[in-house]
């Protein structure tokens, strides 16, 4: 691919401007959660398949996408991730039931994990000159770590001056702009594996098992942890899972080489990344439901109490993370950073029904915040120290996906037991704001238990040393992330 200089710097601001609105779909929604809930008759454990079923599509297609931008170029599947992404945003703000709501997400983190996978392959190839590669790779990771903070903010500005709908219809214009001017500024470009395969059949598995898995969590309570339902879902999940298993062990071009999961630093990068997200999409969760239904804040006012914690993750993940990471090798910024997290989930057990921002709320939100920033580049630093040049590309994907998937079984998970723990309360007499928040603590705990074992693992399990290949990339690779 080869452009004007000029151009390709606008060509840039496109794919940014594309990953901008997909990143902030994955944090707008969580203020409007409670307005949600109330508006379309949610459950307090049903509501978590809003985040759900966008993670799972998003996670489960990570990979794939990335596949098919290969064998059919990366424009192609650009223009037709951000079509189909723009697409599920109307239909999500035109949505008056819960499952048209739920099932217009799923297609959204569809089309949003195939625009994600090739965005980044049209910025490497945009960008050969390593100076200007590594100039370009920073304001899109800047774009990609910054969006989180923009959109709890919007998601409180249209709520509270809108309405929840808006959340998702102002994805039309932006969408319509970026298919509009990548097919005016990229030009197409073929598939450099036309001979290859789609492993259709391992994305479908490995999302299939997933699902099926939170599904089960989700419902447990109402169904009972020891029900068929239950019982029957998680055997089949574990059924599904071993036949994602059995085809990548088969087939010649598979979405997830097993070898890989040899190496010891991407091995455990990956189990790190699941339990992290777990804890993490619980806190924007949860914390966000506790701000409204305990503490009775506007929605403009959850999206202001998330921007300190956003503002310092951004600030530390663009260009501070990866420093520590050249100075102290992995171990250190990444176990720091996860202590931060847990400190900061921690904290919030403590948070009382009357609860003040200052005192109650602020200290939580800015370790969040420390930990997140620290620890979020090191954790693919971790996983890419063990590959090839090569393979960092399947490396980073590896680990992306293993977040988004935490994050979905996480959140299900803790939301399920703050359901039972408020149940609980609520039949020994609690009131119910009372209730409510005895249930929100017993989930940042068990989100705190979740941050300290990944702690464990990336102290004591992961290699001290970064190799020199992988060292000598890292502020680079780190952006990827970002």
């Amino acid at each position: 691919m080869t452009l004007e200089g000029r151009t390709r710097w606008f060509a840039l601001y496109v794919l940014c401007l594309g990953t901008l609105m997909i990143v902030l779909d994955a944090t707008i929604v969580n203020v409007a959660l409670p307005t949600i809930k109330s508006d379309l008759h949610f459950s307090d454990t049903s509501i978590s398949w809003i985040v759900n079923a966008y993670l799972l599509t998003f996670g489960g297609f990570l990979l794939l996408g990335g596949r098919l931008g290969d064998l059919y170029g990366p424009r192609r599947w650009f223009v037709g991730g951000i079509a189909l992404f723009t697409i599920a945003s109307f239909v999500c703000g035109i949505s008056d039931t819960k499952g048209l709501l739920i099932g217009a997400r799923a297609v959204q983190g569809l089309g949003g994990a195939v625009a994600s996978a090739v965005s980044l392959a049209l910025t490497m190839t945009l960008f050969t000159e390593p100076v200007e590669r590594a100039k370009a790779m920073g304001i899109f990771g800047f774009v990609a770590s910054g969006g989180g903070s923009i959109g709890v903010l919007l998601g409180g500005v249209l709520t509270n001056w809108l309405d929840w709908h808006w959340i998702f219809l102002v994805n039309i214009p932006i969408g319509v702009l970026v298919v509009f001017l990548t097919q005016r500024l990229l030009p197409a470009t073929p598939g450099s594996a036309s001979g290859g395969r789609v492993d259709v059949a391992g994305a479908l598995t490995v999302t299939g098992s997933l699902m099926l898995a939170v599904y089960a969590i989700v419902n447990g309570q109402n169904a009972g942890w020891l029900s068929l339902q239950t019982i029957g879902l998680l055997v089949g999940a574990a059924a599904v899972f071993a036949a994602f298993l059995t085809v990548e062990s088969r087939v010649a071009a598979p979405l997830v080489p097993l070898a890989l999961f040899r190496l010891r630093n991407l091995a455990t990068a990956n189990v790190v990344a699941v339990l992290w997200a777990g804890a993490m999409f619980a806190w924007f969760f949860i914390s966000a439901l506790y701000l409204k239904r305990v503490l009775h804040y506007s929605p403009i006012k959850i999206g202001l109490s998330f921007l300190p914690a956003n503002l310092v993750m951004g600030a530390l993940s663009i260009g501070v993370s990866a420093k520590l990471v050249m100075r102290y090798g992995i171990k250190r910024p990444l176990g720091t950073g996860l202590l931060f997290a847990a400190a900061g989930l921690a904290l919030f057990v403590r948070a009382p029904v009357h609860g003040s921002f200052v005192v109650d709320v602020l200290p939580s939100m800015v370790l969040l915040g420390f930990g997140a920033g620290i620890a979020f580049n090191p954790v693919l630093l971790a996983a890419m120290s063990d590959v090839g040049p090569e393979e960092s590309g399947l490396a980073s994907g590896l680990v992306n996906t293993s977040f988004m998937m935490g994050g979905a079984l996480g959140l299900a998970i803790l939301a399920s037991i703050a359901a039972s723990r408020t149940s609980t309360l609520k039949a020994a007499g609690e009131g119910s704001e009372a209730a409510l928040t005895g249930g929100y603590h017993a989930a940042f705990l068990g989100g705190a238990i979740f941050a300290v074992t990944a702690v464990a693992l990336a102290v004591g399990v992961l290699r001290a040393r970064m190799p020199s290949a992988a060292a000598a990339h890292a502020p680079e690779l780190a952006a990827e992330l970002d």
